[in-house]
């Protein structure tokens, strides 16, 4: 049940799940989901479980600085492939297994790694900020492939005068339309200035 109502997510957003939709791609009736399910709200508590479970939990006993990349490279392959979850991942007052394994996980690395509970706290927080933002900006830019870029861009550089907007110019001929411009690489360069910027401030456990 929960992995239909994850694929009617995926089609139609969060806002599409419905009992009675998730009902009918089932081909049952709207009631007798709730022999299963409490409730819609509880129906999104099992979505994004099903979304936390398909992370990389961290390699036990990996440094954490290469922990936490995976963790996070995990984390945004799955957010693009579930784009509605983005903005529920921390928001479910019940959080499934996956969640609290997940979570757990990842505090542990990073108190393995020397960081005290509050620094840990303190790092999730940051890198979580940059990936669910890095995420929400590639799932709200109006192209999906390099060729749609070409497009968007030469329209936004026909509205953007280099002598009038000589930064935003340059950032999108020299760097947005370079051939060899890849999101991936974004990503990397800037989870590792965040990771950079973590330091432990206690002795590895």
């Amino acid at each position: 049940m929960v992995a239909v109502a994850v694929a009617l997510a995926d089609e139609r957003g969060a806002d599409g799940v419905t009992m009675r939709a998730t009902a009918a791609a089932l081909g049952v009736e709207a009631m007798s989901l709730y022999h299963h399910v409490a409730s819609r709200d509880a129906m999104l508590d099992g979505m994004v479980d099903a979304v936390f479970a398909e992370i990389d939990l961290p390699t036990p006993g990996a440094p954490w600085r290469r922990a936490m990349h995976e963790r996070a490279a995990s984390s945004r392959a799955a957010l693009r492939r579930h784009p509605w979850a983005v903005g529920l991942m921390d928001s479910r007052r019940r959080p499934g297994a996956a969640t609290l394994r997940h979570h757990d996980a990842v505090l542990g690395a990073l108190r393995a790694g020397g960081f005290s509970l509050t620094a840990a706290a303190h790092g999730v927080t940051v890198i979580d900020s940059y990936l669910y933002g890095f995420v929400l900006q590639e799932l709200s830019l109006p192209f999906a492939s390099p060729a749609e870029l070409g497009g968007v861009a030469d329209g936004m550089l026909r509205a953007l005068p280099a002598d009038e907007y000589p930064h935003l110019a340059e950032l999108v001929s020299r760097h947005a339309l370079r051939p060899e411009h890849d999101p991936d690489e974004e990503f990397d360069r800037g989870l590792a200035l965040v990771l950079g910027a973590l330091e432990p401030d206690e002795r590895p456990g």
